[in-house]
């Protein structure tokens, strides 16, 4: 048996004790960690997945895919091939006259220091010329 001895003070009050007492603070931990497992529901690892049934029929053929780029000095290229806008409404035509299902997707592909009034005129043109299936690629550049 220990017996805390005072400093030799004469005033008779016991001395400050400085140490934090941490068993309570442990036990409680404990408790709130032991609560925590049990009420957490128990994780099934599996995923289940409702997939279709196999089918016999070949999958679909995807549309071509045309580039039209527009360079940063005002050039436009058809598929890497440098056209004109009267070159570029007739291949727009043509691509407006095929079938439905033979259609392209054409793919507007602008340079980031293209004038805007360049692509608006593309634009324009593709759907003044019915281009049903316009895209634009390259905008993470912007």
């Amino acid at each position: 048996m220990g017996m805390n001895v005072g400093s030799g003070g004469d005033s008779g009050e016991p001395e400050v004790m400085l140490d934090v007492n941490t068993t309570p603070l442990i036990d409680v931990m404990l408790v709130l960690l032991v609560m925590l497992i049990i009420t957490i529901p128990v994780q099934l690892h599996a995923v289940k997945l409702d997939f279709p049934p196999p089918s016999k029929s070949t999958p679909p053929v995807p549309p071509a895919k045309v580039i039209v780029a527009i360079d940063f000095d005002s050039k436009i290229y058809i598929d890497g091939v440098e056209v004109d806008q009267a070159g570029l409404e007739a291949k727009f035509s043509q691509y407006a006259a095929m079938a439905e299902a033979d259609r392209p997707n054409v793919l507007l592909q602008p340079n980031k220091l293209a004038p805007y009034k360049l692509v608006a005129k593309v634009m324009a043109a593709a759907q003044r010329l019915h281009v049903s299936k316009l895209g634009l690629i390259g905008d993470e550049q912007f």
